[in-house]
Parts: C-alpha cells; sequence; structure tokens
C-alpha cells in the first residue's frame, strides 16, 4: 500500500487499496480508453479522507487570511507549472481545444488568486463589535462581538464540462479553502487524469506551505458510491456540486435525511431565456443573429449558461429567423464532452421535434459524426410552450427553442419558468423604462440579468453572480463564482462577555490584523 501524502488519495495505479475499477478515461468520438485505470476508492480509504479532514480543520480553520492566502496563492503557481500537461492530457479525456483548457488553467489560477487577495485583506469576515454598557437602564447592555467562521469539511463534485474551473482546484474549492475548510474532492470520471495532475499540484502547494495534513483529498469512484459516501460521513459540513439536475437532487435528498442535515450548494440546470423586444430587431436583425448563433454554439452549447430559450415577438424577426436558419444549416458538428452528453443531447433534441406544436426551424446539413452534436433550432407558440412542461427542460448542446407570442404574452409566461442562472434582454433603452414590470419578472425567475447581450462568459469577480431561484441552483441565495461564493462555507458566531485576549484577533480591540469592522 502506498500512503496518500496529506490526506490525498489518488484511486489509481498501486495508490489505491481498491480492486474495483471506476473506470478509464474515454476518448470522446473514438471509444478508446485511455491509460491509466482508475480504481474506486474502499471504504477504508473514504473513512481515511474523512478522518484526516476533520483533523485538519481546528489548525486549519485558526489559521491567519495570510497564511492560507499564501496556500492559494501556492496552488496557483503549482498548476501553472504543469499547465503543459493539463494541456496534453485534457484534450485527449475532453476532446476541448488548447485555447479552451489555457483558457480555463488560466481562470482556475486567477479565482485562486483572487480569494488569497480577499481572505488577505480579511474584512468578509464581517467582524461586528457591540461594546458594553453597564449603566445601560433598565438593562446593562453586555458585549457582544461576532464574526463568520468556517464550516468543517467540504465535500465538491467535479464538473464533466469544466475539467478545471470546477474541478478539484475550482471555485467551489477554492472558496472553501479560502474560509478556512478542508477539501474532500470527487473526480469526475471523465477526466481523472487532469484531475491527477491537478491534484498533485495541489499537494505539492500544501507541502511547501506546511498546511495540515488532510487539508485536501481526492478520490476517485464517481457520486453514486464515493460521493453519496462522502456526503453521508457525519464529518461532511457542505457540499459543492456542478452537474445534471438528477445527481444534484439526489445528493441534496441525501444530505437533507442526515441526522445532521447540511447545505448542499448545487448548480443544475437552467436554460437562459433570452428575450427579444422590437427596438433590438431594429437596430439590426441579421448582426443580432450572428451574434446569438455564437453564443448558442460556443463550446458546442456545452455551457451552463447556453441559451437555450428564446422569446421572439410574433409577426417579427423575420430577418433574424431567415439568417439564424442559415447559420444553422451551416454550422459545423462538434465534438462534445464524452458519450452521456453526446446521447443525452440527440435524445433531448429528437424529444424536441416530435412535441406537439414544435417546428424544426433549422438543423446542420452536415451530418454529426461519432461523438458530435450538431446544431439545431426549434420553434413553437407561446400557448404550446405553456402547455407543455417538458419544453422546458435542458438540451445542454448546441440547440435552442424560439417560442413565439405577442409582447403582453411574453411578459406573462416569464413567471411560470423555472428558476435560471441568467436571463438576457434585448431591447432599446425606452423600451427598458417602459417593460419594468418585465424586468422585474426576468430578476424573480434568475441571479443575473443581462441587457443587450448574452450569457455565455461568466467574469471572475466581486460582482458576480452565478446561481438562481431552483432548479438552476439548489440555494438561490448563493453564488458559485467570485468572492461572494465564500459565505457558502461560512456561519455566524457571536462571543459575548468574552475577554479580550480570547477573542479572535480580528474582534480583539487591539485589531491586531488591522481589518474593517462594524462597531
Amino acid at each position: 500500500m502506498t500512503t496518500p501524502l496529506l490526506g490525498t488519495s489518488f484511486i489509481g495505479y498501486s495508490r489505491s487499496n481498491g480492486t474495483e475499477p471506476c473506470g478509464s478515461a474515454v476518448q470522446p468520438g473514438t471509444g478508446i480508453k485511455l491509460e491509466p485505470r482508475y480504481l474506486t476508492a474502499t471504504p477504508e480509504e473514504v473513512e481515511q479522507a474523512m478522518a484526516l479532514a476533520a483533523t485538519a480543520f481546528p489548525r486549519y480553520s485558526n489559521l491567519s487570511g495570510k497564511i492560507r492566502a499564501g496556500f492559494l496563492r501556492a496552488i496557483a503557481s503549482e498548476i501553472e507549472t504543469v499547465v503543459d500537461d493539463i494541456v496534453e492530457r485534457g484534450q485527449l479525456e475532453t476532446a476541448l481545444p488548447e485555447p479552451r483548457l489555457r483558457g480555463e488553467t488560466a481562470r482556475t489560477c486567477g479565482q485562486l488568486r483572487m480569494f488569497a487577495n480577499l481572505i488577505e485583506e480579511g474584512s468578509w469576515v464581517d467582524a461586528r463589535i457591540e461594546r458594553a454598557d453597564p449603566e445601560r437602564k433598565p438593562i446593562p447592555k453586555v458585549d457582544l462581538r461576532s464574526m463568520l467562521r468556517p464550516l468543517g469539511p467540504v465535500a465538491v463534485f467535479c464538473a464533466s464540462n469544466f475539467p478545471m474551473a470546477y474541478s478539484v482546484a475550482g471555485g467551489d474549492t477554492a472558496s472553501a479553502l479560502a474560509a478556512g475548510c478542508p477539501v474532500v474532492v470527487i473526480a469526475h470520471a471523465s477526466h481523472p487524469g487532469v484531475a491527477e495532475i491537478v491534484a498533485s499540484a495541489v499537494i505539492r502547494a500544501a507541502q511547501l506551505t506546511n498546511m495540515p495534513e488532510g487539508v485536501f483529498s481526492v478520490l476517485y469512484g464517481g457520486g453514486r458510491k464515493v460521493g453519496q459516501a462522502v456526503v453521508k460521513h457525519p464529518v461532511t459540513q457542505a457540499v459543492g456540486f456542478t452537474g445534471s439536475r438528477a445527481g444534484g437532487t439526489a445528493l441534496m435528498d441525501t444530505a437533507a435525511n442526515r441526522k445532521q442535515p447540511i447545505p448542499v450548494y448545487a448548480e443544475m440546470s437552467s436554460v437562459n431565456p433570452v428575450v427579444i423586444l422590437p427596438g433590438a430587431l431594429e437596430r439590426g436583425e441579421e448582426a443580432l443573429a450572428e451574434a446569438f448563433f455564437g453564443s448558442l454554439t460556443l463550446g458546442v452549447g456545452q455551457f451552463c449558461t447556453n441559451p437555450g430559450l428564446v422569446f421572439l415577438p410574433a409577426g417579427k424577426g423575420d430577418a433574424f429567423l431567415t439568417k439564424l436558419k442559415a447559420l444553422i444549416e451551416a454550422g459545423t458538428p462538434g465534438m462534445m464532452l464524452n458519450a452521456g452528453i453526446c446521447n443525452a443531447f440527440a435524445e433531448s433534441t429528437a424529444a424536441f421535434a416530435a412535441a406537439e406544436g414544435v417546428e424544426t426551424l433549422a438543423r446542420s446539413v452536415t451530418d454529426a459524426g461519432p461523438g458530435q452534436g450538431a446544431p439545431a433550432v426549434f420553434t413553437v407558440s407561446i400557448s404550446n410552450f405553456l402547455g407543455n412542461e417538458a419544453l422546458q427542460g435542458e438540451m445542454f448542446g448546441p440547440a435552442t427553442l424560439i417560442v413565439r407570442g405577442t409582447v403582453e404574452e411574453i411578459e406573462a409566461a416569464i413567471p411560470h419558468l423555472e428558476g435560471q442562472l441568467t436571463a438576457s434582454l434585448h431591447a432599446s433603452e425606452s423600451e427598458l423604462l417602459a417593460h419594468g414590470s418585465l424586468v422585474i419578472a426576468l430578476q424573480n425567475r434568475a441571479g443575473r440579468i443581462i441587457f443587450n447581450g448574452f450569457p455565455t462568459g461568466v467574469e471572475v469577480c466581486n460582482s458576480m453572480v452565478h446561481g438562481g431561484p431552483f432548479p438552476s441552483t439548489s440555494d438561490g441565495r448563493s453564488t458559485s463564482v467570485g468572492t461572494m461564493a465564500i459565505f457558502r462555507f461560512c456561519r455566524a458566531i457571536a462571543w459575548q462577555n468574552f475577554p479580550d485576549a480570547a477573542l479572535t484577533a480580528e474582534l480583539q480591540e487591539a485589531n491586531p490584523l488591522g481589518i474593517k469592522r462594524m462597531e
């Protein structure tokens, strides 16, 4: 047996005692199984990872923000030393092009450094001080001080469509580590090799910065067996997940049925409606169609922010539709991330095409090859759309549904939509002001509202909200992108009448860290 370093269990090669294969990575399109074969974590290895995380938590959670920031920056630096390995392996496992993999790696490193800057500055802990007033009448006032503290070990599930930004060292891991929580990662079967490369970088960073053993672990074996075991484990205090609605809701059920229920922050399903008003069409229908086509087909449509639903005023937009039809028909099929996603896309587009009242506006005239997804656009009346709940479903690929109705009917339909990550409104400024109730309806359904733009492309910054009402996320009050993501893995604690020396540095009178406080 090879002893895992710093609680990190690479379940593959000779690093695991397991004998049950969780599979090899499969090259998209070819079906070729890539070496090496990865083995499912044994119950003993799961227990080891959880025990190490529990042991690491008291020490890691009490390290200063400056020290934890050094760890996050070290992870980013170590990842940057293996970016060529990530690109080489990533192309084999996901068929993603080199620029996308390099860009996603840069984003991953950027968000690690973003959280490092946040916790080093320190004011995110929301330190509050209410000093005692023993002379207050009729009741003396106690000394009360509060701030945010980490929850405990966090389980993070890697996403299939983002092998870097939402995986081993992605946003969930970065924000949990920043908060002071050890992390146990469940690797995704679609890109196990990339997971190992990145996890090795995290281990080296932990060693270089003298982090406690168990601050980070990675387990292979998938969500149904290993992942469920980690979520059920009493050490786990929160879950970060990006994936399907079925997978996310299964984890929610597991977490809710524990003896101690825990929060699950799951990003699951969104069709990101785009509403087009007449004023936007008047500015140039063909240009609008070209921009929409670019957003729809970016990354073969495999983004959680893909625009899968469009509301277009009836009797208008003929040039928009004509141009979009031509673009779709000339569109080239693209290799999808894995066979499961490709098959699901084929099944969902076939179901949409066969639904009552739905017409196929256009499909790519080039047949899709093995593992490929081809662009498609469908149209339906607003009455048929509202009468068939299945048409609100996600196709997750380069396909969209265009719903036709009057502006009044479109506005009335918005409250009937499921929760979304984004909603886009294309209109003139005068229309924006005239349709304030439409804007309110959209903001009640989504976490990010976009004016005269498209949803693909998520800026990683302080103001970003990447979350929304269910089922886009399990908790619409949260975000998985941006610095606000750290608040998912904290809770507020108050100290009453504690002597100054016994308080955390953030709450002491001398304020040795110099952070901003509410006093």
